[in-house]
């Protein structure tokens, strides 16, 4: 009896870790795709390893307060944005964010990542080098549609 249980605990948190997960193809089958900058555009890459912890906490990712896609684990995506000065960020209980300036041509990586929180978990965006990013990123997929806000507090 108590094998069944454990069956079934090991089933029910296998269902949980991949129902949080990205679904998109592979960094590695859609490179070829990404489009070359257009003039007077930066590119913001997002991404988030897959963990254990926090799974179901994919809060929306903004943006200069405008709503870019979701923090979902194992996944990672892009957005074009004109030269200039951008806020990102991500709020459940608390909203944490980070700032920086985009160039022509200059490509900026944001990871975000889970951490404690007092209710839930504490999406928090950084700014990521991109060696390290790159390399990470190689082994997310692509996210490629905005899905609904969870855990979202407004």
């Amino acid at each position: 009896m108590m094998k069944m249980y454990r069956a079934f605990f090991v089933a029910c948190v296998v269902a949980l870790l991949a129902a949080g997960c990205a679904s998109g193809p592979q960094y590695k089958d859609m490179a070829a795709s990404i489009p070359t900058l257009a003039d007077g555009q930066g590119r913001i890459y997002f991404f988030r390893e897959t963990s254990l912890f926090g799974g179901g906490i994919q809060p929306e990712i903004r943006v200069n307060n405008t709503a870019v896609g979701n923090s979902i684990p194992g996944a990672f995506f892009y957005v074009d944005e004109p030269a200039g000065k951008y806020t990102v960020a991500t709020k459940t209980e608390v909203e944490k964010d980070v700032t920086f300036s985009l160039n022509s041509g200059e490509t900026k990586y944001v990871r975000t990542s889970v951490g404690l929180g007092i209710l839930v978990g504490r999406i928090t965006p950084t700014l990521e080098q991109a060696g390290s990013a790159q390399s990470i990123i190689q082994g997310l997929k692509y996210e490629t549609h905005i899905p609904e806000p969870v855990n979202q507090f407004r």
